[in-house]
This record gives C-alpha cells, structure tokens and sequence, in this order.
C-alpha cells in the first residue's frame, strides 16, 4: 500500500488550484479534468489530486452551498443519498462530484494509488479511497457518508480537519469516512481558516506536538 508523507500532501492540496500554471506541479500533471464544476489532476506517479472549493465562504451562506455538476444543481444540506460505486450511501452532490472524476479515470483508463484532495475535493476524496481501495488524505473535509458505524475498508482515507472550520461541520446529519484528525488552530480568522494555506500551517504545527504522523498510512 503506497505512503505519502502529510506535508507533501499539503503541499500537492494548495498547489492543485492553480493546476497547469503552477511551475512545480504543472511537469508531474499526466492528465487534467476540468468539467461540470469538477477539477482533478492525475500525476505521473499515479497519485489524483483534487481542489475544490478554496473559500469558506463559497459554503457558508446559511450553510448552503450549490453545486452546478453535469447541469444540475445540489444543495450542501440536502439529505438525500444516493449508492456509490461500493454500496455506500453518499450525500447525493458529493457522490456526483466524486463519480465525475471516476468516469473520467475510467474513460482515461487510468487508477490511482492514492487520492489527496481539499474542500470538496475532500469530499470526492473519502469517497474514492473507498472506491477504489487506496489511502488517500483530505484537508477541510465535509461529511459525504450519510450511515455511522465501521464498515470494510473504513481506515483507508485520513481526514485532517481544523477545529475553527465549520464546513468540516456540514452536511450536520451526515458522517466523515475514516480516520479524523482535528488540529487546534493557534489562530482563526472568519472566511481564512478554510483555505490550504492555514490546512499546511496546520499540518506543519500538529506534527511538531506529535498529533500528526509524518506519513500516511502511518
């Protein structure tokens, strides 16, 4: 099973957003997608990193947060699920998210060994480790996964969340999907505290206290 140290995970989360123009990442990107309100890259070492949403603000509005994929719309609070590809029950909008980049890997005929995503990609992120049964890390991550309880495969996906970002709160009646870590901000700015730059602040910080391994799996 591949490991990825944390740090570099961090690092691949906030450099996704700028994609193709970001200097360093832009000679490791095999393929990009970017489609329906989706982005994801897929690198040559075979890992799929995928940005979301860099704004907490884009997500709280009366804790509503729209997403536009493939034409139609679906609300952050909306409580209805639909299957994955592995059964699980999944909040209907993440799953269309997360099932956007599975159909273009399929097309691709590409397979990831492990998954790093932020914001929505989180999301997408605990979904597709469960998927495809890889490990994988998501920064600021949402709750996709609508039942509690183990389940096979459950500890694939770390979740690293800051106790002072409220979208990791969201969907309220919804779960997160393996392994969570809270990291105690030191410092919190409203609309800030959600963006990878404060998520590699984090990391950096929880790892010197020795909360957070240096590489997951640990």
């Amino acid at each position: 099973m591949h490991r990825y140290p944390i740090k570099a995970a961090a690092q691949l989360a906030q450099a996704s957003y700028k994609g193709q123009a970001h200097r360093s990442l832009a000679p490791r990107i095999a393929n990009s997608l970017d489609e329906n309100d989706v982005q994801a890259h897929f690198l040559d070492n075979r890992i799929l990193v995928i940005p979301g949403s860099n704004s907490v603000m884009d997500y709280l509005k009366f804790n509503l947060r729209i997403l536009n994929i493939g034409g139609k719309k679906y609300r952050i609070d909306d409580p209805s699920t639909a299957a994955g590809h592995s059964g699980t029950r999944w909040h209907q909008g993440f799953l269309a998210h997360a099932k956007t980049i599975w159909d273009w890997m399929e097309a691709e005929n590409q397979r990831p060994i492990y998954i790093i995503g932020h914001s929505l990609g989180a999301a997408a992120t605990q979904i597709l480790c469960k998927s495809y049964r890889v490990p994988g890390i998501g920064f600021a991550c949402p709750r996709p996964r609508k039942s509690r309880g183990g389940m096979h495969q459950n500890d694939l996906c770390l979740c690293i969340n800051r106790n002072d970002d409220r979208v990791c709160d969201l969907p309220g009646t919804f779960h997160h999907l393996g392994h969570v870590a809270t990291c105690i901000a030191r410092r919190s700015g409203f609309g800030m505290e959600h963006s990878m730059k404060f998520y590699r602040k984090s990391v950096e910080q929880a790892q010197a206290t020795g909360q957070l391994p240096v590489n997951w799996p640990r």
